[in-house]
C-alpha cells in the first residue's frame, strides 16, 4: 500500500504544471526521464491497485500477453517525435500521456511476473533494437523532427538512447557471461 502512495505523490508531482514544463522544455528529459517516471509511477500504483481488481487482471490478463501488448504499443507511440511534438502544443494530447504512461506501468506491473522468459526476451531485445534505431534516428537525421526542440536537443536525446543502448548491451553481456547459478543460490 505504500508503493501505492509513493506512486500516486509522484505522479502528482509529475503533473503539477511548473514540474511538467520544466521537464518538457528539454527534449531529452521530456523523452528519458519524465515520461519513464511516469511509467514508474504507474509501475508503482498497480503494486497498489491489483490486489483490489484481481478478477479483472485475472480474466483480462491471465498470461500477461495482453498487459505487455498494451504497454509496448503505448511505449512505442510516445517514441515517435511527432506524439511528442503534440503533447506540448495539444492539451488533449499531453493529458493523453498522463493517462497512458501510468497504464502501461500498471500493465507491465502485472504482466512482467506472469510473463515467460520468452517474452522477457523478446521484450528487452525489441527495446534494445528499438532504442539503438531512435538513437540513430535522432542523430542522423538530416531533418528537424521534433518542431518544437532544436536540431542539438534532438541530437543530444539521440546520443542518451545510444547510452541506454549500450548499457542494455552490457547487462546483456553480463548474463551471457556471468553464472548465474551463484546469484540463484543466494536467494
Amino acid at each position: 500500500m505504500k508503493q501505492l502512495w509513493m506512486g500516486f505523490l509522484m505522479y502528482m508531482i509529475l503533473i503539477l504544471p511548473f514540474v511538467s514544463d520544466w521537464m518538457e522544455a528539454r527534449m531529452i528529459v521530456h523523452m528519458l526521464l519524465q515520461m519513464p517516471l511516469l511509467i514508474v509511477a504507474g509501475y508503482w500504483m498497480g503494486k497498489g491497485i491489483i490486489p483490489h481488481t484481481r478478477r479483472f487482471w485475472v480474466k483480462w490478463n491471465a498470461a500477461g500477453g495482453p498487459g505487455i501488448l498494451v504497454f509496448v504499443f503505448i511505449t512505442m507511440y510516445w517514441m515517435l517525435p511527432r506524439a511528442m511534438d503534440e503533447a506540448l502544443v495539444l492539451s488533449h494530447v499531453e493529458w493523453f500521456k498522463f493517462i497512458s504512461l501510468p497504464i502501461a506501468g500498471i500493465c507491465l506491473f502485472d504482466s512482467w511476473k506472469k510473463s515467460s522468459g520468452i517474452i522477457k526476451s523478446f521484450v528487452f531485445l525489441n527495446y534494445l533494437s528499438m532504442f539503438a534505431l531512435m538513437g540513430w534516428l535522432y542523430i542522423d537525421s538530416p531533418i528537424q523532427l521534433c518542431n518544437n526542440y532544436l536540431e542539438t536537443q534532438q541530437r543530444l536525446l539521440g546520443w542518451g538512447f545510444v547510452l541506454i543502448t549500450a548499457l542494455m548491451v552490457v547487462y546483456l553481456l553480463q548474463i551471457v557471461f556471468v553464472d548465474q547459478g551463484e546469484a540463484e543460490a543466494s536467494e
